[in-house]
């Protein structure tokens, strides 16, 4: 149908500017963490309020109320969630996915990547992307939690403390005593 009443627009237009603004204003209140990209538990929450500010946009069963209450919610509950994994070890365990090394000096680790179903044709998009063309000049190609790559070129290394917490790091100082 292309179009019902012009009330349902005026709805639509009153409730959406509504929405908008409590969606800033929490946003504003939980801080930057509420929206941030830094695991998929995030990408859940973000998409989850997307998802919700279009059920308060459209579906006229659910009230204004009802819909800023529910993003209140999933921000208090991602606030919670954000406190846990940054405070606490077990938090962050349960709520993210640690880091895993998937190249150490240039030498691809099979079962990393076949665990974490990384293909190779992938880590060396990564590194092309990192402005690199020579693979084994690459100290070391990381899987963020985010499921991002980083690429850390052999020039770059330093002391390999950005490397702390990421699994397979035995293999990276294996590599680097050899």
């Amino acid at each position: 149908m292309w179009f019902d009443s012009w009330s349902d627009i005026l709805r639509v237009v009153s409730v959406g500017s509504a929405a908008y603004v409590a969606v800033i204003a929490i946003l504003r209140l939980t801080g930057k963490r509420t929206l941030a990209k830094l695991n998929a538990f995030d990408l859940v929450v973000t998409v989850a309020v997307g998802s919700t500010l279009a059920t308060i946009l459209l579906n006229s069963d659910v009230s204004f109320a009802e819909g800023v209450a529910a993003l209140a919610l999933l921000a208090a509950l991602q606030l919670v969630a954000a406190t846990m994994s940054s405070r606490l070890g077990v938090g962050r365990s349960v709520l993210t996915a640690r880091p895993t090394l998937l190249v150490v000096e240039g030498r691809l680790l099979d079962d990393a990547m076949k665990a974490q179903r990384v293909s190779p044709d992938e880590i060396r998009q990564a590194i092309r992307s990192s402005g690199h063309g020579d693979v084994s000049r690459i100290a070391a190609v990381t899987l963020e939690s985010d499921g991002s790559l980083s690429v850390i070129a052999n020039d770059k290394i330093g002391d390999r403390s950005a490397l702390t917490g990421v699994q397979n790091t035995a293999a990276a100082t294996d590599a680097q005593g050899k």
